[in-house]
């Protein structure tokens, strides 16, 4: 016989918005980034506080950019926690690379936290003057050219 719960879905949302994980255990929530323009490329910094870089994975696919990395919960035995705010668990983010990135020139690094993901713009992207020439010159120009 099964059972009929109309309340289990709203539960279920409620632990997720809450940030508990099927175990209880809080998983987080989401990974803080700033992103900004300098020159030409862009930065992308992630607060990843008390993560081993080992676990720190940076890739492009498919013109989106994806950065994971995982904090393991601390386990001390004998421990009475009074209060656990820090999240455990896989973190993942993801931002969409526009057409004019050169993804090949992308490079990360980690230091006392915080991720740091070096975006370069594509030389096709980068603004450039246009040398606008004037008529009468090349007109001149190649009358000279047949007089010779």
């Amino acid at each position: 016989m099964l059972r009929f719960d109309p309340f289990a879905d709203f539960d279920a949302m409620a632990k997720q918005l809450m940030g508990l994980g099927t175990e209880g255990g809080r998983v987080p929530r989401f990974m803080p980034v700033d992103l900004y323009k300098s020159g030409d490329h862009y930065v992308l910094l992630a607060d990843l506080p008390g993560v081993d870089p080992g676990s720190v994975d940076v890739s492009i696919d498919n013109g989106t950019l994806t950065v994971t990395a995982e904090r393991t919960a601390r386990t001390e035995e004998g421990v009475q926690w009074l209060t656990s705010e820090r999240f455990a668990g896989r973190f993942r983010r993801q931002v969409s690379l526009g057409e004019g990135i050169d993804t090949e020139g992308i490079s990360a690094s980690y230091d006392n936290g915080v991720l740091s993901v070096v975006i370069p713009v594509a030389e096709r992207a980068k603004p450039r003057r246009v040398e606008i020439s004037r008529k009468d010159e090349q007109q001149q120009a190649s009358i000279e050219a047949t007089a010779s």
